[in-house]
């Protein structure tokens, strides 16, 4: 009934791992990528012919989310292998939570599904706006916000030899 807790601290992945992952991530996102744009496609051109100006402007949009993002992933993972041909380093772990490569992998999801829910209505192309919202929302939250907010800063607490001098300097000058 109930989960049993890890004791100590979490298992790291190795290298290898990590490298293994990322190709499965980036193989999985990739035909994502395809298999949307083949329905998309299919279903617009053979079936309904509802390739019009918007269709074909959109469905560029979200190619190029697509082809960027999907660029960026594969730059993110990019594994570096030393003169011998060994692995040094890994990559960036695109399945690490809280990471940069979460919000990659819900822009492609977020196009993927605005083109197929598309087929049935192009106001589901308006979910493309999501994007640029959330991108503003945390740009918001983690950077402006809290520099518009921040309290000021408070006077340090000065040296009591150099409050004295202070206060006699402040003392002759009114004189």
């Amino acid at each position: 009934m109930s989960q049993k807790q890890q004791k100590g601290k979490q298992g790291t992945k190795g290298i290898k791992q990590i490298v293994e992952e990322n190709q499965q991530t980036l193989s999985f996102y990739r035909n994502m990528v395809f298999i949307s744009n083949a329905v998309f496609l299919s279903v617009t051109c053979v079936l309904f012919d509802l390739f019009t100006t918007i269709n074909i402007v959109m469905l560029i949009i979200s190619a190029l989310i697509y082809v960027g993002s999907y660029q960026f992933m594969v730059y993110m993972a990019k594994a570096k292998y030393s003169d011998s041909g060994q692995l040094f380093d890994s990559g960036v772990d695109l399945n690490m939570e809280g990471g940069i490569a979460e919000h990659v992998k819900d822009l492609i999801i977020l196009a993927s599904i605005s083109q197929l829910l598309s087929l049935f209505s192009n106001y589901f192309w308006w979910l493309l706006a999501l994007a640029p919202a959330r991108g503003f929302w945390m740009l918001w939250k983690n950077i402006l916000g809290p520099w518009f907010f921040q309290p000021a800063p408070e006077d340090p607490q000065t040296d009591p030899k150099k409050q004295r001098k202070m206060e006699r300097k402040m003392a002759r000058g009114r004189y």
